[in-house]
């Protein structure tokens, strides 16, 4: 049971979103186990559940929590918008310098949490789970190995597991990227983040049986994904160039296109019928539809380019030796000659400036 919390948090060092919906019976449970683990860590924290929609009394369980802990908190969506939408919302209100996000229905073990934090340490912006022991039915884990090699390999992010629930990222990152989290983009959260110029690392994570309830995802989100794939592709690698995506694919159905009516206008000089060959009617479609992609990635250009210049940086001032070496009249100040520096052609400071 964790110790209440008098003063409310404004601050912290983590912020654990939840999104949940219909967990009842896991929700005080997953409380509990997450306070424990951070308690332990010595970390301050926030647990931020989000309700996507719950008909049972989840957000009850929830409301009497935050009663009776502070770093417990409660955000209810009008109605059910998915999970990528609970998840936007809970970046948004997050208030600690990490995010981490896991599942409500306990097969994410809140014990990896500090595991994932300490990965964070090294640098990385994001940390992914991989659930390399599923307890889940073979027929899941086979459609998820395959969608995570399709994924792995459309993006060049190489991960095992781009599913996992449990995830860390670093405030600023997280925030960054709740705006492109909707409809069912949080599976490429990492992959988004990634041609963000964000670096992602994954941890190998201990996964759990379900012991409550039971999954609302079937086989048929792994054909959905293949088109928020799509989607995701278009948002990070080919954001800042579409016309490589509408303009590549319109070059080639254009020169199939002309390539094909070019020979069908030959053979009609030599007296040959093309009225009838339905190769006249594929040169037509696959002519205009190349033509109308290439004037698609030209529009998309005009529409993206002012924002596409625009790239995300980092301005750090440069170290205290390579300021000192900077200064006038330092030995980095002279000009290089073929037999090393020569005073004679010492560079002179613009005025005013030192």
């Amino acid at each position: 049971m964790s110790v209440q919390t008098l003063a409310p948090v404004t601050s912290c060092d983590v912020s654990v979103v939840v999104p949940f919906r219909d967990e009842e019976e896991t929700i005080t449970q997953l409380f509990n186990a997450v306070a424990d683990v951070l308690d332990r860590a010595v970390v301050t924290f926030e647990i931020v559940f989000v309700d996507d929609g719950s008909t049972d009394r989840s957000a009850f369980f929830v409301d009497q929590l935050a009663k009776r802990d502070v770093r417990a908190r409660l955000l209810q969506l009008r109605r059910n918008f998915g999970k990528a939408a609970a998840l936007a919302t809970g970046f948004r209100e997050s208030r600690g310098r990490c995010v981490v996000t896991m599942d409500a229905d306990l097969q994410d073990d809140p014990e990896e949490i500090p595991r994932l934090l300490q990965r964070m340490d090294d640098g990385y912006d994001v940390i992914c789970g991989w659930k390399r022991h599923r307890h889940d039915l073979l027929s899941r884990r086979l459609a998820s190995k395959l969608f995570n090699a399709v994924t792995s390999r459309a993006s060049g992010l190489r991960l095992h597991d781009c599913n996992c629930g449990l995830k860390a990222y670093r405030s600023e990152c997280a925030k960054e990227i709740a705006d492109t989290c909707y409809g069912e983009l949080h599976r490429y959260l990492p992959m988004l983040a990634h041609w963000r110029g964000y670096r992602v690392a994954e941890v190998a994570v201990n996964h759990r049986p379900r012991l409550h309830g039971r999954s609302r995802y079937g086989l048929e989100r792994y054909a959905r994904g293949g088109l928020d794939l799509i989607t995701a592709l278009l948002l990070s690698r080919y954001a800042r160039r579409p016309m490589h995506v509408f303009g590549g694919l319109g070059l080639v159905l254009f020169g199939l296109g002309s390539l094909s009516l070019s020979y069908l206008a030959a053979i009609k000089i030599f007296g040959a019928a093309i009225g009838s060959r339905p190769l006249l009617d594929f040169a037509m479609i696959a002519f205009l539809a190349g033509l109308q992609l290439v004037l698609a990635g030209v529009l998309a250009e005009a529409l993206l380019g002012p924002r596409a210049s625009a790239v995300p940086y980092v301005a750090k001032a440069p170290p205290a030796a390579i300021r000192a070496r900077q200064e006038p009249g330092s030995a980095d100040d002279l000009i290089d000659t073929p037999t090393g520096p020569d005073p004679s052609l010492r560079r002179e400071a613009a005025p005013g400036v030192r």
